[in-house]
């Protein structure tokens, strides 16, 4: 395997970690034992969405995915952090409500 074939598949292989354990995140938070487990782990899905960008960077950078894939993919993925972001928030709001 050449270089570029290794830096490629190395990538890739760290896009495809992060971007999954964010959907098991989000499955685990839905199974929470409580509202701090639950804002606890998605808190992990919200820093592998941020990771999952940051691979996608790389990959753009690197040129191993175009412009407009990058933009296309990392849009989503920006929403995707935004609305993790929101839950959360929202959720810490409502804990303090019962405290």
């Amino acid at each position: 395997m050449c270089t570029d074939e290794r830096r490629e598949f190395v990538l890739s292989r760290q896009l495809l970690r992060s971007g999954t354990s964010i959907g098991a995140n989000v499955r685990e938070a839905k199974n929470a034992e409580s509202k701090l487990d639950f804002i606890h782990k998605l808190a992990f899905a919200q820093k592998e969405c941020d990771e999952t960008i940051y691979w996608l960077e790389l990959l753009k950078e690197t040129d191993f995915i175009s412009l407009s894939e990058f933009e296309s993919i990392v849009q989503d993925a920006n929403e995707l952090l935004k609305i993790l972001r929101s839950i959360i928030l929202t959720t810490k709001g409502k804990q303090k409500d019962y405290s």
